[in-house]
């Protein structure tokens, strides 16, 4: 007894106390569990890859439902304007005239030649601003329209000191513009 003693005796006082005998029970713990999992998992095919892996790719649009991506190969759809109703080009340059207003026009005065051509979330961005602050004075050229949609198009006009970029939407009473961006040259 007094062998077994002395042998618990150093276990517990010598070897687990230095480095190598933590290492040796890390060692011997990762090495149980490794072992205990395969005996609990069973037999597995070498030659299978994983397991679970399946037969044909995964797929989460149907293939046939058309293009999902941005970059399409068909032409995008005209926009529709209604009989008797401004077109996007009319309302574009209608508004590029009242967005770059005239000399000595007050901001009510500048707001209100918008209004009528301006969605009303436009409209809520522009509240505050000053015809003074248009950075150009008159348009260069006619505009140049990208289509989108059938009721959501972009039009760019060049004025004399940059390109002035609209978003026009379709609604009940014809064509709005809903965003203005200015770019400069």
């Amino acid at each position: 007894m007094t062998a077994m003693r002395r042998a618990l005796e150093f276990l517990f006082t010598r070897a687990l106390r230095s480095r190598l005998g933590v290492a040796l029970v890390i060692a011997v713990l990762v090495f149980g569990v490794i072992g205990a999992a395969r005996l609990v998992s069973g037999p597995t095919d070498s030659l299978g890859g994983l397991s679970s892996r399946p037969n044909q790719p995964i797929t989460t649009v149907d293939p046939t439902a058309g293009a999902d991506g941005v970059l399409s190969t068909e032409a995008p759809p005209s926009p529709v304007t209604r009989p008797g109703a401004r077109t996007p080009e009319q309302t574009a340059e209608r508004f590029a005239t009242a967005w770059l207003g005239r000399p000595g026009m007050t901001a009510e005065e500048w707001h209100a030649g918008m209004r009528p051509l301006s969605t009303p979330t436009l409209i809520e961005k522009l509240d505050g601003a000053e015809p003074a602050t248009v950075p150009a004075e008159k348009v260069a050229g006619p505009p140049s329209m990208r289509e989108r949609t059938e009721s959501f198009v972009e039009m760019l006009l060049p004025l004399d000191a940059g390109q002035l970029r609209l978003e026009l939407v379709a609604s009940d009473g014809g064509w709005l513009v809903d965003v203005v961006d200015w770019e400069r040259p």
